[in-house]
């Protein structure tokens, strides 16, 4: 009966991604209008009578609150204009002309509040500067601070009605020739000295990095990536339970070789270790598409990822699960698995068995479903054992260049 309970269970966790990546589908585009983007520029495409306007796909939020832009060229008026609109923002209106929308605008350095009069806010800006905006930690309910700087000085700050979630990062222009570049994964941080904002790092949601930057949500790999001895790893503070029990990355940027792991793994696993190669881990690698659980040798199970996918792990947990959390967990199998007579992927081929000190280890007899996903859909899963003190969140890294934006809550809210 427990088996069918957990079929049921699956198919309906099953049913709520989907939701959740049909929702984004939707949701989460970018919308533009007179204007051409290249990558991360934007130049404007009209005739100079009619505003163009860009909306963001993602509203700003408390895990990454700010975002700017620097101006490549003013173009004949310098018309730009940079703050936040509701995503359904009537695109032929500069940022800040309509209702529960706010704007710096750089030829006159005034502050559009929802209105097509603009008050004296701050300084023009001219090319080669940088506009940034956000959000503070400081709003109030039903009320929300938002800020703009200057080449990283504050500006000015401004109250104005309704919820992060509710705006979206806009830019609009109204002249040939105006071009900018959009950076919506900025950080802003200044010391109290200077009694500004300091924007959250997110370090607090990492209880080990070894070889990985954090900044806000997003991970770097700042290791040597000469190696399978150069992995970089991030492990959370908090085991998946009952309430968390899914997180995801997205793959911003590959690096080299996208050597990008993602799983679960115990809280003393090793730090030279990616996820899945040592016991009491199991993950899914990007680069390959294999699965790797607690052995240097990887199971064919989905498929590769790749810049721009959003990769998921979670776990399907029985009825009457407890964490039983000691202080000094153990490290445990995920299974019992044969050893391989060769390595398959030859990434692998000089790795090392681990020491024989960790063979004989106690089991935790408590099992549970950890499944993954690629873009909403569930690639598979796998019935493993749980590590004493539970199973943390754990990503690997091992190739210059490579980033992940990671969302350790996202079926929350």
């Amino acid at each position: 009966m427990e088996d069918i309970n957990l079929h049921y269970r699956f198919l309906n966790w099953r049913r709520r991604i989907r939701e959740i990546r049909d929702v984004r589908a939707v949701r989460y585009r970018d919308r533009i209008k007179r204007m051409l983007r290249d990558g991360d520029c934007l130049r404007y495409h009209g005739n100079s009578d009619e505003v163009g306007c860009f909306v963001a796909a993602r509203p700003l939020s408390k895990r990454n609150r700010y975002f700017e832009v620097t101006i490549i060229d003013t173009g004949v008026r310098g018309m730009i204009a940079v703050g936040l609109v509701p995503h359904n923002y009537k695109l032929d209106h500069q940022p800040g002309w309509l209702p529960n929308s706010v704007a710096f605008h750089a030829d006159d350095g005034k502050l559009y509040n929802g209105n097509t009069v603009g008050q004296q806010f701050g300084p023009k800006c001219c090319r080669g500067d940088r506009i940034g905006c956000g959000i503070s930690l400081d709003s109030d309910d039903g009320q929300l601070v938002v800020f703009f700087t200057k080449n990283g000085k504050d500006v000015g700050s401004v109250e104005v009605p309704g919820s992060p979630e509710a705006l979206f990062p806009a830019v609009g222009m109204h002249s040939l020739g105006e071009e900018v570049l959009l950076d919506l994964n900025a950080e802003w941080g200044m010391d109290d000295d200077d009694g500004q904002m300091i924007v959250d790092t997110h370090e607090e949601d990492w209880a080990r990095l070894h070889g990985v930057k954090v900044t806000g949500t997003l991970l770097e790999y700042i290791g040597k990536g000469k190696g399978i001895e150069d992995v970089g790893l991030a492990q959370a503070v908090r085991p998946l339970n009952t309430r968390f029990h899914y997180y995801e990355l997205e793959i911003t940027d590959a690096g080299e070789k996208c050597y990008i792991a993602l799983g679960l793994a115990r809280r003393d696993y090793p730090k030279n270790r990616h996820p899945g190669w040592s016991r009491g881990s199991i993950a899914y690698h990007a680069d390959d598409g294999k699965l790797f659980q607690g052995s240097g040798v990887g199971d064919a199970f989905g498929p590769r990822c790749f810049e721009g996918d959003i990769m998921g792990c979670g776990i399907m947990f029985p009825r009457d699960y407890s964490l039983d959390a000691g202080d000094d967990p153990e490290d445990v199998d995920l299974e019992a698995r044969p050893k391989p007579r060769q390595v398959q992927n030859e990434l692998y081929a000089n790795y090392e068995d681990e020491d024989e000190e960790d063979e004989g280890e106690e089991m935790d007899t408590t099992k549970v479903t950890v499944f993954f996903t690629r873009n909403g859909k569930v690639v598979g899963r796998r019935e493993v054992a749980v590590p004493l003190g539970g199973f943390f969140p754990t990503i690997g890294m091992m190739s210059s260049g490579e980033k992940v934006r990671v969302d350790l809550h996202p079926l929350s809210g």
